[in-house]
């Protein structure tokens, strides 16, 4: 078999299919790309690793400057990748450059989670690149990381990853709950995007009156996913268990004078320094969650 010749048919085809298919074109970049990874596999089996040197160095003269060493080594580590049963590129909606950036991701499990988000989701190739680069996935909980593998039912809390990053540029400046509040703030849509899927702003230092007295809210969110509010506390020390009971009485005020009767329960995030599972784990009430926060 000529496998040089094959592979620059399929790349010539893919580059003419290109200029004519504009709405389609990178889902056949994606096929093509695929079948030429193939194709290189076999090839370098049969003739040594060497191989993809050589038929780079052809392909740069006979069909474009783009089909260097790297380009074709990533085609070959997509095949390889893809090729074990557990994913399907081509029924997958991903262009090749979402592909690209998960070729740096050595976990089958992380992958589908990865390419799961970008299609429900619809996120940009830079996105997608500052959710790996940023280990998402590995920021999950292992009872999440379970859950995605055997398809279970998500709850609004699965996919909110621990630590949350939250960008903060003043590092000589005293941490306080008002300077971290003020961060996020000034960075609200990345901290929406580092805080998971659904979310969007209500408002901050929510005014509430808990009987004669003012209370507020640190930051109030809607998710539209799980259609609930969210309420959320930010705290610079370890998580304590006076904690637990400030944001229960701010979640049932929320559910006792905004909740409208389609709508969910609200549930609490205590953002903190320092997570205590104990006192998460023996709290009546499990709508409130605690995630630590890290600074980038």
């Amino acid at each position: 078999m000529n496998y040089y010749n094959e592979i620059k048919e399929n790349l010539l085809k893919s580059e003419i299919y290109d200029k004519a298919k504009d709405y389609s074109k990178d889902r056949n970049k994606v096929k093509v790309y695929f079948e030429t990874g193939k194709l290189l596999s076999e090839a370098g089996k049969e003739y040594g690793k060497n191989i993809i040197k050589q038929y780079s160095e052809k392909l740069i003269i006979e069909v474009g400057k783009k089909y260097n060493e790297r380009t074709l080594y990533g085609m070959r580590k997509f095949y390889e990748i893809f090729s074990n049963g557990k994913l399907n590129p081509v029924g997958s909606k991903l262009s090749w450059t979402h592909y690209r950036e998960l070729l740096v991701v050595k976990n089958i499990d992380a992958i589908k989670y990865y390419i799961k988000i970008c299609e429900e989701n619809n996120l940009s190739k830079r996105e997608l690149q500052e959710k790996i680069k940023n280990h998402e996935y590995d920021r999950l909980s292992a009872e999440t990381k379970n859950k995605l593998i055997k398809l279970e039912k998500l709850k609004v809390d699965d996919l909110i990853p621990n630590p949350v990053l939250i960008k903060y540029n003043s590092l000589n400046e005293k941490l306080t709950e008002y300077v971290l509040k003020q961060a996020i703030l000034n960075n609200l849509d990345e901290f929406l995007f580092q805080l998971g899927y659904g979310f969007s702003y209500v408002g901050n230092e929510f005014r509430i009156k808990v009987d004669d007295k003012y209370n507020y809210i640190d930051l109030l969110l809607y998710n539209i996913e799980f259609n609930c509010y969210v309420v959320i506390e930010l705290k610079v020390t370890e998580l304590k268990k006076d904690h637990i009971g400030q944001i229960q009485v701010y979640m049932n005020y929320i559910d006792d004078n905004f909740k409208k009767i389609t709508q969910n329960k609200t549930i609490g995030i205590i953002i903190c320094k320092q997570d205590n599972k104990y006192i998460i784990k023996y709290s009546s009430d499990d709508r409130i969650i605690a995630r630590e926060y890290s600074l980038i």
